[in-house]
């Protein structure tokens, strides 16, 4: 079979649809600290107090805190002292990762990826979004972590149909030497990027964040009226194809994985070679730090 009848391809679609429509919002807990952490009357005690009552979270921002991704110089033992260190943002982005983690640390045979490959590969990339958005000055840097770190969450919904479609997705990629997604498109009616544009719109999310995730595989196509989410998409595609040519979670899809030099361009980077040596050096040392580092 080289293509799906169009009947089967409806059904996939009003599969995936319902789906989609089961995902659920984030749990109270969460919904309640990140207010908190939008309040700006709380401080970092009345932050505390709340994620007092998830031990295992607390661990996770504590463990964070210390590691070489935020390169602090000393030592934190207090949650308190994390919080006001990190900022509420850096907080509130540790608890999104915790959060969506228990959906990415899974296996997806559709995407060839083993179990927490996906994981790490969105933390990853989330690294790599922030530590470029720290040397392009373009996106605030916890703005980069979060779209970095959701870029690819569409694939969580749709790995069970591209596993059901995978031989046809592939063949129709070698002899039509077209991506990935695109042949996704065509064969299931769906991309990830485009599943994943309507979790994060579920979620109720900025919309920076839904253009990174919508996009974040065809940059130079971002509509007019999103021209201002530009510099956060750059840096999330960036950072997504340097963490797919250090071979961090390649899976099926990654080998495809296209350099575009407007997006060079856009960001104002002048030697690329360079800043390529610098992020294989900051992804080494971020990589140390993963193997504890699960959930965070």
């Amino acid at each position: 079979m080289s293509e799906i009848d169009e009947k089967s391809r409806e059904l996939i679609k009003t599969r995936i649809i319902s789906k989609m429509q089961d995902i659920k919002s984030f749990p109270q807990f969460v919904i309640e600290t990140m207010r908190k952490l939008n309040d700006p009357e709380s401080n970092a005690a009345d932050v505390a107090r709340s994620l007092s009552r998830d031990e295992g979270l607390v661990l996770r921002i504590l463990k964070l805190a210390n590691s070489a991704a935020y390169g602090l110089s000393r030592n934190i033992t207090n949650i308190s002292e994390a919080i006001a260190m990190l900022g509420y943002k850096s907080v509130s982005n540790i608890i999104l990762a915790a959060t969506v983690y228990s959906a990415m640390d899974k296996g997806l045979s559709g995407y060839a990826l083993d179990r927490g490959e996906l994981w790490r590969h969105s933390l990853m990339v989330a690294y790599t979004s922030r530590q470029l958005a720290k040397l392009t000055e373009k996106v605030g840097t916890e703005d980069a972590y979060v779209g970095g770190l959701l870029h690819d969450i569409g694939k969580v919904i749709l790995n069970d149909y591209v596993r059901f479609g995978y031989g046809i997705i592939v063949k129709m990629v070698e002899e039509k030497h077209i991506p990935f997604t695109e042949a996704e498109l065509k064969v299931l009616g769906f991309d990830h990027a485009m599943i994943g544009e309507i979790m994060i719109e579920r979620w109720e999310m900025p919309k920076a964040y839904v253009a990174a995730v919508a996009y974040h595989h065809k940059p130079n196509d971002l509509p007019d009226d999103k021209k201002q989410y530009q510099p956060l998409l750059d840096v999330v595609t960036l950072a997504n194809t340097i963490c797919l040519m250090l071979g961090i979670g390649l899976g099926a899809d990654g080998l495809q994985a296209y350099m575009f030099p407007e997006t060079i361009e856009r960001l104002g980077i002048k030697n690329f070679d360079g800043l390529l040596s610098e992020m294989v050096d900051f992804v080494g040392n971020v990589s140390m730090d993963m193997g504890d580092m699960a959930g965070l």
